[in-house]
C-alpha cells in the first residue's frame, strides 16, 4: 500500500534511536501517522517542525499498518512563528486542535484548505486573530457542531441577534432572550461577518467558540480535555487588548 500527497505536519514523537513518528494532515488522507527513518538526523530534523508544509510519500505492507514516510520540504513556517510569542501560540493552537479532533485517516478536504490558508497568514498580525476565529467556526462545522447564527431560535427574527444558545448553537435575539439571558453566550457581530471586528469582539467570539469546543466537541470525543495550546493562544491574545 502506498500514497503520495502534500500535507501539514501536526506533531512528532521519537521512535527508537534515530527515527520519529509523525502525524500529518493531508487533503486526501486526513490525519495520518507514519515513521520517518532517520528523522532525528541533522538533515531531516529541522524539516520536521509543526506547521511545516511537506511533500509526503507513505508506504506500508498492509493498509492498517503504521507504515513509513519519506518527506520533502515544501515550505517551513517555523521561522515566522519563532519570531513572535503570539504567532507561535497560534500555530500551536491550530496543530494541536487538528491532532485532537480529526478522526484518523478520514479526509476533510474543506477543513484542510482552510487550515493551509490560515497557516499561510502566520506573521500577518492584523489578519491572524480574525482568520483564526473564523477557522474555529469552520472547524466546529466540519466536525458536525456548526453554529446557526442566521435567525433567532425563539422569535424567528433576523435582526437584533445578540446571543447564542449554549445547547443548540443557534442565535437568540435580545428580545427573545428573556429570563435566560444570563445563561446565553455572546454573539458579537464578528461571528456573523459583520462590524469592524475589533479585538474585543474577537475575544468575545473566542468565548463562544471555546464553549462549543470544550462542552460539545471534546465531550463527545470521550471527555478528553481540549489541548491547552488553544487556551494559551486565547489568553495571550486577550492580554494584549
Amino acid at each position: 500500500m502506498e500514497w503520495r500527497d502534500q500535507g501539514i505536519l501536526l506533531n512528532t514523537r521519537r521512535h527508537g534511536e534515530t527515527s520519529v513518528i509523525i502525524e500529518v494532515f493531508t487533503p486526501g488522507q486526513g490525519r495520518h501517522a507514519g515513521v520517518v527513518r532517520g528523522g532525528t538526523s541533522r538533515k531531516i530534523a529541522p524539516i520536521l517542525q509543526p506547521g511545516a508544509q511537506l511533500d509526503l510519500a507513505w508506504r506500508a505492507r498492509l493498509e492498517d499498518h503504521i507504515g513509513s514516510f519519506t518527506v520533502e520540504p515544501v515550505r517551513s513556517r517555523a521561522a515566522v512563528a519563532m519570531g513572535d510569542r503570539l504567532t507561535l501560540a497560534g500555530l500551536n493552537a491550530v496543530t494541536a486542535l487538528l491532532a485532537f479532533c480529526l478522526p484518523e485517516r478520514e479526509p476533510h478536504p474543506a477543513l484542510y484548505a482552510r487550515s493551509e490558508a490560515l497557516l499561510d497568514l502566520l506573521g500577518q498580525d492584523a489578519l491572524w486573530p480574525l482568520a483564526y476565529l473564523q477557522w474555529e467556526l469552520g472547524l466546529l462545522e466540519d466536525m458536525g457542531y456548526g453554529l446557526d447564527l442566521s435567525v433567532c431560535a425563539v422569535t424567528g427574527a433576523t435582526e437584533g441577534l445578540a446571543y447564542v444558545s449554549p445547547k443548540s448553537g443557534r442565535a437568540v435575539s435580545a428580545a427573545g432572550a428573556g429570563e435566560w439571558v444570563d445563561r446565553l453566550l455572546p454573539l458579537p457581530g464578528v461571528l456573523r461577518g459583520q462590524g469592524a471586528a475589533t479585538d474585543r469582539e474577537i475575544a468575545q467570539g473566542f468565548i463562544t467558540t471555546g464553549y462549543f469546543l470544550h462542552q460539545h466537541l471534546a465531550r463527545d470525543l470521550g471527555g478528553k480535555p481540549l489541548p491547552e495550546a488553544r487556551a494559551r493562544y486565547v489568553e495571550a491574545f486577550s492580554r494584549q487588548i
